[in-house]
């Protein structure tokens, strides 16, 4: 395997790509105090689509974005590309929230995925945006059929027809795997390059005014009037503030027990079109399975195959260290993972591997709210699934941000209580072992055979006592 942490310097594939099409123009440190309308920690998707809607919203408004690394260099950059809305948690949704907001809920996230492409168009931001859909397929036995509920719900709330069952012959015409045993396709569901996404997104900013000071970690955040953020090269004082730290927030006391970190892994093969057309993979449509740490999988339009597998946890507790970055135990793993899938692709060389965090939330679903007086204002906990929904996010934390009303915050996403972890001392290493379990059952599964009672019994804890996690 070539690439790896000295090929990728640490940065995502995506990222390194997107640098080298247009680094942008610079964006330093902060050399000196300032004061702003709002305030924003983190140069991630939350952080820049607040900052854009509250240029759509309040013209000239007076925004300062603080970035510790660069843009996109988090979680925005790292992700596999896949835009999503909540769809695919219809059940579920509609057990928590009842049918009505479960379907606004949906509804208002998928409306974020085709403003996402408009955005693109209007900007010309060239993020590689293809609206082709999702296919959720089952790639061993256990997973057969995993999709029932989904159908079940979409068929009673009259949606049906949003959802198309595909049998294994029909799965692998569109993308052929000897592993495929099934699956649905919704058209609800776009990719893109991530990066260039995050790029594209930091360069209207710019254009817009909005202060991005790269390269500045927070070292002290006061929750006041004003918020307080100090860097060591200067401080913003500001009448509101938006926090927007993905899986960093975790190491704050008041999202603690909020937040889990867990990791996903990405390995890149070299472009190899030939290889797509003999498997039939001829769109840009996103592949996931139904394992609890599920393998997703993309296309690039030079031929690539980007593939992915989430829920890795490589240390205990929430500290996230530089294994979250590059771990090659896991991506040598994955490219086993993707030669099991592929076998006509064990030839093609993998050419980047990758890795981030994730800020798992108790309930799998992201959350909203407001600390202090009021106006400081969080978004977070989207679960490894925030392309689509960081803009709606963005959208809710740009409204409390001016404190201005729209239907959006009435969604039951926002100033709901998260699901909280349990404290210290049972927290991390409980989580370790039951995310290890999870691993171990996937891969028992994957090979035809059952997992052990132990095993399978750790891997359903977190069900069994309320967590959307786990089988």
């Amino acid at each position: 395997m070539s690439g790896g942490l000295s090929g990728d310097a640490g940065r995502s594939w995506w990222l390194r790509e997107a640098l080298r099409a247009d680094p942008g123009e610079p964006a330093p440190p902060l050399a000196a105090d300032r004061t702003a309308d709002v305030v924003i920690l983190g140069g991630g998707y939350t952080g820049m689509w607040t900052a854009y809607h509250l240029t759509e919203l309040a013209p000239g408004i007076e925004i300062v974005i603080l970035e510790h690394d660069i843009c996109g260099a988090g979680a925005s950059g790292r992700n596999g590309g896949f835009v999503n809305s909540f769809w695919s948690a219809l059940p579920e949704l509609c057990e928590m929230f009842g049918d009505v907001a479960a379907l606004r809920l949906c509804r208002t996230a998928e409306e974020s995925v085709a403003a996402i492409g408009r955005f693109c168009d209007e900007h010309g931001v060239d993020a590689w945006f293809r609206a082709d859909g999702e296919l959720a397929i089952a790639s061993s036995d256990v997973q057969v059929g995993a999709w029932a509920d989904l159908v079940i719900a979409a068929d009673r709330l009259g949606i049906g027809d949003e959802f198309q069952v595909l049998s294994p012959a029909e799965i692998r015409a569109r993308v052929d795997s000897p592993v495929f045993r099934g699956g649905v396709f919704t058209p609800h569901g776009a990719t893109v390059q991530p990066a260039l996404l995050a790029r594209g997104l930091r360069r209207v900013l710019l254009e817009r005014g909005v202060r991005i000071a790269e390269g500045a970690p927070v070292e002290r955040f006061g929750v006041g009037d004003p918020a307080v953020a100090e860097t060591a090269g200067g401080t913003v004082r500001a009448g509101a503030a938006v926090i927007g730290l993905n899986a960093w927030a975790a190491e704050w006391r008041r999202f603690r027990r909020a937040l889990m970190v867990r990791g996903s892994s990405m390995v890149l093969t070299a472009a190899a079109p030939e290889k797509l057309e003999t498997i039939g993979w001829s769109d840009g449509v996103g592949v996931g399975d139904y394992r609890e740490a599920l393998h997703y999988l993309r296309t690039t339009p030079d031929g690539r195959i980007a593939f992915g597998i989430g829920g890795l946890q490589p240390y205990l507790g929430h500290r996230v260290g530089p294994r979250y970055r590059y771990d090659e135990r896991a991506a040598r793993a994955l490219v086993g993972d993707l030669h099991r899938m592929f076998p006509t692709l064990a030839d093609v060389p993998i050419e980047a591997a990758w890795g981030g965090p994730i800020d798992v939330a108790g309930y799998h679903l992201p959350f909203f709210g407001s600390l202090g007086r009021g106006n400081v204002h969080y978004g977070l906990g989207y679960t490894g699934n925030g392309v689509g929904p960081s803009h709606l996010g963005g959208r809710i934390l740009a409204l409390r941000a001016l404190g201005r009303y729209e239907g959006v915050l009435e969604l039951p996403l926002v100033d709901g209580e998260p699901k909280r972890f349990p404290p210290e001392p049972i927290r991390s290493p409980g989580g370790f072992l039951v995310n290890h379990a999870i691993r171990r059952k996937d891969d028992v599964e994957d090979r035809g055979e059952e997992p052990n009672r132990l095993v399978d019994s750790a891997a359903r804890l977190p069900r069994r006592t309320g967590y959307r996690l786990g089988p």
